[in-house]
């Protein structure tokens, strides 16, 4: 060989103006052991560790070597997999040991696939990149990279983690004897595609696993990711995305919580004033700057599923403020979509929304309509916005909430605890019998991005200065 993997990639970053750093080596080490020994793996390392790097100088450097080789990047869509094969090509084309590997025909340099200076006439160019759910019958490779395909549209339910495992294994008849596959990603569910363990998917395959926080404590990479960086993205990724994604440890739903004693209670009301030609909303002496507030409807009945609207305010600080739920039981003798209708109406006046995410699953796909209906007979600015969602209940609150409970900024109002909220919370448990629909209303308004629309000065909509910034 004309270089080892590590000479290769120090070079490169000496091109580049970077070092090289220990745990850069270590994989170095680990992906040249997997070639020499013909021997496939999974290599599993803290998100932002520089892994699709070293990854990509991998490529290139085995094709250093050999420029014969057929090399498949799968991922869970085609547009990951293209930026990886554009990687490649990136450092083929300027890595100094590599440039002579460039064809002259330009028709062999493509996006998504390409083919270097080579001896065989083989059909395969020298890199191909493929989505998961590509046919990829017919293709051969002798090096196959799985990057990222474990992602959560691929794996949150359990047919969909099937319909992963059946795609990945038809990888055996695609692999020519003799060849590597490469696992590499971070977990996204308990029931992983990286186990190595006796029953696991991989069994038995050698691994590598580098966590961002080593056994004594200390960061992996202390140059990018000290203590103190550590500790705010713990706080802004709550622990179980931390747990998964940077300490690589599939963290299962069923074990999840939801602490409700770090809510944060408050009192007092919306104060709308108007000053040098603008809105100004606040709350308790802090100006309001973003809000979101989502409706997940139903019937109403005493009975049945909730139908429930929350609102939510977000100041300056980046405090979530959990002003209003309203859980909407429509009495028996109203008209069930025209009363919840008007009673969202009031709340959205009293609170000055200027927009409302409106769930269309179900009963839901109605209430758009009758909803703008309602608001342009009382003369209410405020947009409707029909969202569909898809995914997993369960995962979406406790995406939402988990962060902001574990930052402390997550406050509520002190009406909100005459509501089942507080309750829900409480007996929140995945994939036992609770109720959950308040729980879900507000993870959709946390999941969204806030209306923080900057309105030039003396907007006026109905007679309503615009308070957002």
């Amino acid at each position: 060989m004309m270089s080892s993997l590590i000479e290769f990639i120090w070079i490169w970053d000496k091109v580049q103006g970077f070092n090289l750093p220990r745990h850069h080596r270590m994989m170095a080490r680990f992906l040249t052991g997997l070639y020499r020994d013909r021997e496939s793996g999974l290599l599993m390392a803290f998100r932002n560790s520089g892994k699709s790097t070293i990854v990509g100088l991998f490529c290139a450097w085995l094709l250093l070597n050999n420029p014969d080789l057929r090399i498949l990047i799968l991922s869970a869509d085609q547009g990951l997999a293209r930026k990886m094969v554009h990687h490649i090509k990136k450092i083929i084309e300027r890595h100094p040991l590599t440039r002579t590997l460039v064809p002259e025909d330009k028709d062999e340099w493509a996006a998504g696939r390409f083919t270097v200076r080579r001896s065989g006439g083989f059909r395969d160019p020298s890199v191909l990149a493929c989505g998961l759910m590509t046919n990829i019958t017919g293709c051969r490779a002798d090096i196959i990279i799985c990057d990222d395909v474990e992602v959560p549209k691929t794996c949150d339910t359990v047919g969909k983690r099937e319909i992963l495992r059946r795609k990945l294994d038809e990888l055996n008849y695609i692999l020519t004897p003799g060849g590597v596959v490469l696992y590499i990603g971070t977990p996204h569910t308990a029931d992983t595609i990286y186990d190595t363990g006796p029953a696991g998917f991989l069994s038995a395959w050698r691994q590598m696993k580098l966590p961002l926080l080593k056994s004594d404590g200390t960061s992996a990479w202390p140059e990018r990711f000290g203590l103190e960086q550590i500790d705010a993205l713990k706080k802004k990724t709550g622990p179980r995305q931390f747990a998964a994604q940077m300490m690589l440890e599939p963290i299962s739903v069923f074990e999840s919580r939801l602490d409700s004693s770090r809510l944060k209670f408050y009192q007092g009301d919306l104060d709308y004033r108007e000053a040098n030609g603008r809105g100004i909303l606040s709350l308790n002496g802090y100006r309001l700057c973003g809000c979101a507030c989502w409706w997940d409807p139903a019937f109403g009945s005493p009975t049945g599923d909730k139908s429930v609207v929350a609102c939510v305010f977000f100041d300056e600080r980046g405090i979530a403020y959990i002003h209003r739920i309203l859980y909407l039981t429509v009495p028996p003798d109203c008209e069930a979509t025209a009363y919840q209708c008007g009673a969202v109406q009031r709340l959205i006046a009293d609170c000055h929304i200027p927009a409302i995410h409106l769930e269309t699953n179900g009963i839901g796909k109605f209430l758009p309509a009758l909803l703008r209906q309602t608001l342009a007979r009382s003369g209410t600015p405020c947009a409707v916005i029909e969202e569909t969602s898809r995914r997993n209940k369960v995962e979406r609150i406790l995406s939402a909430l988990d962060a902001p409970l574990m930052n402390g900024n997550l406050w509520v109002h002190e009406s909100v605890r005459s509501t089942p909220f507080i309750q829900e919370m409480q007996d929140f448990k995945p994939g036992g019998p609770c109720h959950d629909d308040g729980l879900d209303a507000v993870a959709g308004c946390l999941s969204i991005e806030p209306v923080r629309l900057q309105k030039r000065m003396g907007t006026i909509i109905k007679n309503t200065l615009e308070w957002r910034f």
